[in-house]
């Protein structure tokens, strides 16, 4: 049986490693040569083709859906939406039906009494700059059970081993307006063993990882996705190393203050499961399945790409890849495009002296549970939601941000598995004069609460657990 080990070992350990230190086996400078090194060690080629030069990809004889020859990976169809709020009442977009729960995982050991995390330089074709760190798998469950006829995964018998020691293990949600019903298991294992090192693997501390989140492009989603999962406990006696690290900093003591505590919160715990309770109760999106042959609705197939004639929204496209050091050398498959330039962004303000955060409750077509919390204003789906006419409220807030109210602004990638060169910006303010007075779909949530949500398992949407990964408490902010 796995075994499990106790939040308060786990939080410890974590702590320690944020913690700035002389014992981490690679410095910043290295790690970012490494990743210069394998982009130029590499040649891969992503190009984009017509459909009907895909390999293996067809679009279905009787639904006009486009699935893989083995009815494996994924197959894009469409839905048919309607709800009873917002602006447009129903609508047809197409989505991708990938039932399969992947694996994301970080194999993590000590050194030194200092934690690491083993990070791998992963080349994914809708990547806008080819390479990206990845988890130490980054897997789903058609390429680990070798569905492609390739090799299997580095390091995967480490996760499926009965013997693991676990440390974080969750399952969290994929972009709602992209996919139908996506999950992936988030998790991350103790390793006492000495493990045999992969010339396209690092190891990282917590920290660094951190740090390397604040810089464009260079941490994938599924280890962002991770990474906004590590849980941290208020009874560390590593705690106030953190708290007089920046003594000076005020907004690094704010978010510690946010994380720890629980006290002075807006809203109870309780009070936010209700007013998410009530949204889950009486607004509902209704999706049908409908063939991909059959969509209207303003969608168009041109043999290149499927899009919407208002050239908003998203589009369906395919590419040929060669990536010699994958498990395949060589693939064709279809990718999403976000066809435009998208936010996500928080807003933050101090509320009976702690840090709150600004989210909102979003429905989207494709949740599994219907509603999550987003941030407050999530425009990774382009420059308009598919279900929406007009930019979402406070956007205006994110367009021309005051210099001394950015907390946080870096370019992040979506996953590069499925989308194609799609980047967004994410964006952390500070505002303390911000109205409290909100929307009845908006709350204000302290750090600590939100990342009490992040276990329970589709409370927090992707857009959400985005920035919770750009939030590093051991940074110096002024």
């Amino acid at each position: 049986m796995p075994e499990f080990l106790s939040p308060e070992t786990i939080s410890d350990s974590f702590l320690r490693s944020y913690l700035p230190t002389s014992k981490s086996l690679n410095s910043i400078e290295k790690i970012i040569d490494w990743m210069e090194l394998k982009h130029k060690q590499h040649p891969f080629k992503v190009s984009r083709i017509a459909f009907d030069e895909m390999d293996l990809w067809h679009f279905e004889n009787n639904s006009g859906d486009l699935v893989h020859s083995t009815n494996r990976f994924f197959r894009v169809e469409a839905l048919c939406c309607k709800q009873n709020f917002g602006e447009v009442m129903s609508w047809q977009q197409p989505i991708i039906n990938q039932q399969e729960i992947g694996i994301l995982g970080f194999i993590s050991k000590e050194f030194e009494g200092v934690r690491h995390f083993l990070l791998q330089a992963k080349m994914e074709p809708g990547n806008i700059n080819t390479i990206q760190l990845s988890p130490t798998v980054q897997a789903t469950h058609s390429n680990y059970q070798k569905v492609h006829k390739g090799k299997t995964p580095r390091y995967l018998e480490y996760f499926l081993s009965s013997q693991k020691r676990i440390m974080v293990d969750q399952l969290q949600s994929e972009q709602g307006t992209r996919f139908l019903r996506k999950r992936n298991r988030n998790i991350i294992i103790d390793c006492k063993d000495a493990i045999e090192e992969d010339e396209n693997f690092i190891w990282v501390t917590l920290g660094q990882l951190k740090t390397l989140t604040a810089l464009d492009n260079h941490v994938n989603m599924e280890a962002r996705s991770i990474l906004s999962c590590i849980p941290m406990l208020p009874n560390s006696n590593l705690l106030e190393n953190i708290k007089t690290q920046f003594p000076l900093d005020e907004f690094n003591q704010k978010l510690l203050s946010s994380v720890f505590e629980k006290n002075k919160a807006h809203h109870t715990k309780e009070e936010i499961l209700q007013w998410m309770t009530e949204y889950k109760s009486n607004l509902y999106i209704r999706n049908s399945y409908l063939p991909l042959g059959c969509i209207d609705d303003g969608w168009e197939n041109n043999g290149y790409e499927i899009k919407h004639n208002t050239k908003k929204f998203f589009s369906i496209l395919a590419v040929a890849v060669e990536a010699p050091n994958r498990e395949v050398s060589k693939w064709t498959q279809p990718l999403i495009n976000s066809l435009n330039p998208s936010i996500n962004g928080w807003i933050c303000r101090t509320i009976n002296d702690v840090l709150h955060f600004l989210v909102k409750i979003r429905l989207e077509p494709g949740s599994i549970d219907l509603a999550e919390l987003s941030p407050t204003v999530a425009t990774t789906e382009g420059e308009s939601c598919v279900s929406e006419k007009n930019p979402p409220p406070y956007y205006q807030y994110f367009l021309n941000p005051q210099k001394e109210q950015i907390r946080h602004s870096s370019l992040q990638s979506a996953e590069g598995g499925r989308f194609y060169h799609d980047t967004f910006k994410c964006v952390i303010l500070e505002i303390d004069d911000f109205d409290l007075t909100v929307p009845s779909n908006y709350r204000w949530l302290s750090l600590g609460q939100i990342l009490e949500f992040m276990t329970l398992n589709n409370m927090i949407n992707v857009e959400c657990r985005d920035l919770i990964a750009c939030i590093n408490l051991a940074e110096k902010y002024s």
